[in-house]
């Protein structure tokens, strides 16, 4: 049968993010961000990886633009360090870091690829941590001044602006949970945090309107695919309490202007939501022009007793406090497989239903997917090729049900691969490899695996192999 031909104007991108890939974190005047602190501390981080070298990129960054050339993409999505612009703090700048991302913009447009920058990828400065982090308030204002000076120095250049990646992750995994930087469990103060960050897109999202009139705007959101394990009254509040703090906590005051009623029912006995100002949640509604989507797998749920064995703790087979705050009771069931190197279903039906979901509830809203990916355990050949035949077969599977989601009326209109290179994959150091660009961490060798070819081979004719 004929592969699936997507339009020209599609745009075909790969992602990556500041401390996953830079290194060089002493340099140029940046100080520690909330990763290093948290990698350099004992039994965070597998195997006791830390993001100070990485891929190398901040001295590489030259030879990596040659790659994204010569893969024919149209766009690369990568991320500013906070703490290379502003490492001493509040009211301060160094040009230095600023220089250092105007180098980049300006290589990618001379090689025709659009920059798509995202202000915050979870590298929050550990002063701003030290001040409160995203449970304060002023870590908002303080994003806000920050925003106001990548911006400014970086201007209409830009294609596309992203306030946050993945805010779930930095609430709930940093300050719940505890297994992100900072490594906080503490339930209300994640709460807090969610709101803080949903009023820094806010004010990031006036501040582009404002310097970049002419650039487009978005937000990144790892939207969970949530579905309940039968259709009893039970399993389906299970689901429902879980979209609540995982999805609408942040589609609710993005997107329509305030929070659902059943998340602050739910969570009522964790906070009041006294932090929640008037006029906060109409200040975060800022007009988007793309909402970014980062998939990677579902989660299928329960209503848990309270006595039997769970069958996970967290829904991310993590042990010890939850990243769920207000949904104590649920409990996340094994999802039958096959599953990545990260132990997460694939599902791209999934994808489909997730794009078109949000195409049914926020009509008229473009989309591209951000994220989509996966982790495998590759292995290198004698003759040094990586035959990554998991990772086409995933990345090919994921890519039609874009397709499909096009065919069902969702307007998605981007997709970015994550991940370019191999990279510092977070609490899980450099154990798990995302990347279709192969990294000898020894010697920094780049090396292309097959997926990567294949996805030059899709990107530059938009058809999928039949």
């Amino acid at each position: 049968m004929p592969g699936r031909q997507f339009p020209d104007g599609f745009l075909w991108g790969a992602a990556t993010a500041s401390y996953q890939i830079e290194g060089g974190v002493t340099e140029d005047g940046r100080t520690p961000s909330i990763w290093d602190t948290f990698s350099h501390t004992p039994g965070r981080v597998l195997n006791g990886d830390t993001g100070d070298t990485a891929a190398d990129h901040y001295h590489r960054w030259e030879s990596d633009l040659g790659q994204l050339r010569d893969l024919g993409l149209g766009a690369y999505r990568f991320s500013l360090a906070w703490p290379r612009i502003q490492p001493e703090g509040p009211g301060t700048v160094d040009q230095r870091g600023l220089d250092f991302y105007s180098r980049l913009v300006d290589g990618l447009l001379s090689r025709g690829i659009a920059p798509v920058v995202t202000l915050y990828h979870w590298d929050l400065p550990q002063w701003a941590e030290d001040a409160g982090g995203w449970p304060a308030r002023e870590t908002a204002l303080r994003y806000e001044e920050y925003a106001r000076l990548a911006v400014a120095a970086l201007g209409d250049r830009v294609h596309t602006w992203t306030t946050l990646n993945e805010p779930w992750c930095s609430a709930y995994l940093g300050y719940a949970s505890g297994v992100h930087a900072p490594g906080r469990t503490e339930p209300a103060a994640a709460l807090a945090a969610v709101h803080h960050l949903n009023l820094a897109h806010g004010f990031g999202g006036r501040v582009v309107r404002e310097l970049a009139p002419k650039a487009q705007l978005s937000v990144t959101l790892n939207l969970h695919v949530v579905r309940p394990a039968s259709g009893s009254e039970k399993d389906l509040d299970a689901a429902r309490r879980i979209d609540a703090v995982g999805n609408r906590a942040f589609l609710g005051p993005m997107l329509e202007g305030a929070y659902p009623a059943d998340l602050l029912r739910d969570t009522a006995s964790v906070t009041d939501w006294a932090f929640v100002r008037d006029g906060d949640e109409a200040t975060a509604a800022v007009p988007l022009d793309v909402l970014g989507v980062n998939y990677y797998s579902t989660q299928r749920v329960t209503a848990w007793d309270g006595v039997s064995p769970r069958a996970t703790h967290d829904g991310h087979g993590k042990s010890g406090a939850t990243p769920w705050v207000g949904a104590d009771d649920v409990d996340f069931l094994p999802q039958p497989g096959p599953h990545t190197a990260m132990g997460w279903n694939i599902d791209p039906g999934g994808l489909t239903e997730l794009l078109v979901r949000i195409a049914k509830e926020y009509p008229g809203l473009p989309m591209m997917v951000t994220e989509n990916g996966a982790a495998f355990t590759d292995t290198v050949d004698a003759d040094g090729e990586i035959h990554d035949v998991d990772r086409v077969e995933y990345l090919r599977g994921h890519i039609e049900a874009v397709g499909a989601a096009r065919d069902a009326g969702a307007d998605v209109h981007g997709y970015f691969v994550w991940s370019l290179m191999d990279n510092f994959e977070w609490a899980y150091g450099f154990d798990r490899r995302f990347g279709i660009i192969r990294i000898d961490y020894d010697t920094q060798r780049r090396t292309w695996k097959d997926s990567a070819r294949w996805y030059r081979d899709l990107v530059t004719s938009g058809k999928l192999p039949g």
